[in-house]
């Protein structure tokens, strides 16, 4: 509780936009909780206000965690305003189309059926090509520049770039086909919560964990980085080796989609 306080404090105090956004976020998933109860509409055989639920707590958790890491690049203020107002505004926007769609009762992603489901289609799409981007900007500037981090941390956040930018690319395969499952069409039987098929093929599994690298990666190396009996190449050592397990189980499980297998199938 004292590291996510301090994550909390941290991005309010330098990255005001980018922690009242996340905010929002957060508290429009517990405004869309209520609707599970009183709504009972489907899309796919999953409630309508599952999706948005999701995608509101995700991108607040991953709002904030850009927000914290942010701080320990040496960008001039300039640079950090214009990185923070761009993926706090994208990534709004990105959400109110998701929760519009959902409360209409239809589909966010993969929608053309009408002309307005296209152009919000679309507009999600670019908003997202921005925030991948900013990515692959920050794996670009992570190698480049020294931050003020110990050299595990750097490397772990430097692994968890990368990874997240696989994670995203996996979306845009997911884009290309028009549809997440792979060997059947989109719904069906799903796994508990995520939903994620349990009978085919389902490229989600590897695109969620993949954009979560950035933040299950940085905290392994906070764990790590406490044991004082272990040298700053050691720690870097067990870090990357943790990334390159991390990195082989999300390709793994994207191969496996690709081939039609469910990540647990019943």
């Amino acid at each position: 509780m004292a590291q996510i306080s301090e994550v909390l404090r941290k991005v309010r105090k330098e990255s005001p936009i980018l922690y009242y956004i996340a905010i929002i976020n957060l508290i429009g998933a517990l405004i869309c909780i209520p609707g599970l109860l009183w709504d009972d509409r489907t899309l796919m055989g999953v409630n309508v206000w599952i999706k948005p639920i999701k995608f509101l707590i995700s991108v607040g958790i991953y709002i904030l965690t850009l927000g914290y890491l942010i701080t320990f690049y040496p960008f001039s203020s300039l640079k950090k305003k214009i990185i923070r107002n761009i993926v706090a505004w994208t990534l709004l926007f990105e959400n109110i189309i998701i929760v519009t769609q959902g409360v209409r009762g239809v589909q966010s992603h993969y929608n053309v059926h009408t002309v307005l489901d296209s152009i919000l289609f679309g507009m999600m799409g670019f908003l997202i090509a921005i925030n991948v981007v900013v990515m692959a900007f920050f794996v670009i500037e992570t190698i480049r520049l020294k931050l003020t981090v110990s050299r595990p941390m750097q490397w772990a956040i430097l692994s968890a770039w990368i990874i997240t930018v696989f994670g995203s690319w996996i979306g845009g395969q997911m884009i290309g086909q028009m549809a997440h499952n792979v060997g059947i069409a989109d719904g069906g039987p799903g796994l508990p919560l995520v939903k994620w098929s349990s009978v085919a093929g389902d490229l989600r599994v590897a695109h969620f964990f993949g954009l979560h690298a950035i933040q299950l990666i940085p905290l392994f190396a906070l764990l790590i980085q406490k044991n004082a009996k272990w040298s700053d190449s050691s720690k870097t050592m067990i870090v990357l080796g943790f990334a390159s397990i991390y990195l082989i189980f999300t390709a793994g499980v994207f191969y496996q989609a690709i081939m039609g297998k469910p990540f647990i199938g019943f």
